[in-house]
């Protein structure tokens, strides 16, 4: 149960974060990490439904994550509680790493790789820059 080729590590959380919201997106089940999906109240019908959705987000965002990173957030209690707290630990702005990024990018040269790859490059670098 694999929702994305690659795992996060802590690194590139914003092409992560987007790749997680296009395939969430496609499966229906986004609403069960923005909090749209509310779970049902306990006995009612949908109850059982709800969670094992749930879970199955749940299971797919872990199978995303490094084991280290998914050790962390083993025990949430639902897809909407972890993915909130993978937010407000890697979705912040940090100071340092902007300005590793604006230094990488400083820095960046073509040198020998050829055109397509020095540009692939300094895209991923303003685009998490951007983000």
């Amino acid at each position: 149960m694999t929702l994305l080729n690659s795992t996060f590590d802590g690194k590139g959380y914003g092409g992560w974060k987007r790749s997680v919201l296009i395939a969430l997106l496609t499966k229906n089940k986004l609403g069960f990490i923005d909090g749209t999906y509310q779970a049902p109240t306990i006995g009612s019908v949908n109850h059982k439904l709800w969670g094992r959705c749930n879970d199955m987000v749940i299971s797919w965002l872990l199978n995303s994550l490094s084991k280290e990173i998914a050790g962390s957030v083993l025990y949430s209690n639902s897809a909407k509680e972890l993915w909130t707290d993978l937010e407000n630990r890697f979705g912040q702005a940090n100071g340092a790493k902007l300005y590793h990024l604006q230094r990488e990018l400083n820095d960046l040269v073509q040198g020998s790789p050829d055109v397509v790859g020095y540009f692939t490059k300094i895209k991923l670098l303003w685009d998490e820059l951007d983000y």
